[in-house]
């Protein structure tokens, strides 16, 4: 069986539309002799006869009609997909897919993906959050959002914003009648909520300091695997906690949290924004990589 190009195809539509193999090479900016050719090689292949020709004029043959009606909404969807692709390729639209863990979804939706939903509206986004680590590509992933110290050696990396830090706190209630730790090992007197990472394995809270540097291996009433589950705990007078800074950065500053050996938690690797290098990207995907380039240069204006 032979392969037929769209060439051949559109040659046929195009006689039907004009009505002559002249006219029809104007449109597809052939030579008349390279659409007669198209369409005599396609006839020998499908062993039939598409059209009568005479010197002054072309008709369909009844295989001819027949074969028309049958390919003509096919070649439609066929342009159809492909002016689709073209336009993705000049007006931000379609669907990008974002891969982060939670607390890095979190720290990029108002500063960037809401913003860059309002610059550009026929975009849709799709955040998958999860802890464990995924290759993005394999995936189906436009991007990923990890830590710097995370990203893949041969992706490219944006990263966004400063260094993120740990916070230790608890409910200012929560120390009535009680020391307030000075430094990480007073914490195991207390109870603290307990982390499971993706793999099922519990987190060790880390400090460090000068030249000296620990993990801890808190035990309370609560083991959780969602920082705002843990946050809901903590601000009820449960226990203490480890967060990200960003998690519960406003608790602190409206005075709901307090926090803890702020000298025992130093700067983290910051976020990247990142992707593998690829061929002719969509203008969703440049448009965002763009607005992650501004956020990193503090040039981003929010909503």
């Amino acid at each position: 069986m032979g392969r037929h190009s769209l060439i051949e195809l559109e040659a046929v539509l195009a006689i039907v539309r004009c009505g002559s193999f002249r006219a029809a090479a104007v449109e597809l900016g052939l030579s008349t002799t390279a659409v007669s050719n198209a369409v005599g090689k396609l006839e020998r292949e499908l062993s039939v006869r598409l059209f009568n020709r005479t010197t002054r004029s072309v008709s369909l043959t009844h295989a001819g009609r027949i074969f028309v009606a049958q390919i003509r909404p096919a070649l439609e969807s066929i342009q159809k997909a492909m002016n689709t692709a073209r336009s993705q390729q000049e007006t931000p639209s379609g669907t990008l897919r974002i891969n982060a863990f939670a607390t890095a979804a979190r720290e990029i939706m108002a500063p960037l993906v809401l913003t860059y939903l309002q610059r550009y509206p026929q975009v849709h986004i799709d955040i998958v959050t999860e802890g464990r680590l995924v290759d993005v590509v394999a995936a189906g992933f436009d991007l990923g959002v990890r830590s710097a110290d995370l990203v893949p050696s041969d992706a490219i990396a944006i990263p966004l914003g400063p260094a993120r830090r740990m916070a230790v706190v608890a409910a200012p209630d929560f120390f009535e009648g009680r020391a307030i730790p000075q430094v990480p090992q007073e914490l195991l007197a207390y109870p603290g909520l307990r982390i499971r990472l993706p793999n099922g394995a519990l987190f060790r809270w880390r400090f460090a300091k000068a030249d000296e540097e620990l993990q801890l291996d808190v035990e309370g009433p609560l083991t959780l695997d969602e920082a705002s589950l843990a946050r809901i705990a903590v601000t009820n007078g449960v226990g203490i906690g480890y967060f990200m800074e960003s998690d519960v950065r406003e608790d602190i500053a409206a005075g709901r949290l307090i926090r803890l050996l702020d000298d025992w938690t130093p700067p983290l690797a910051p976020l990247c924004i990142y992707y593998p290098s690829r061929r002719n990207p969509s203008a969703a995907f440049r448009a965002f990589i763009e607005l992650a380039r501004e956020a990193a240069a503090g040039r981003l204006e929010q909503p």
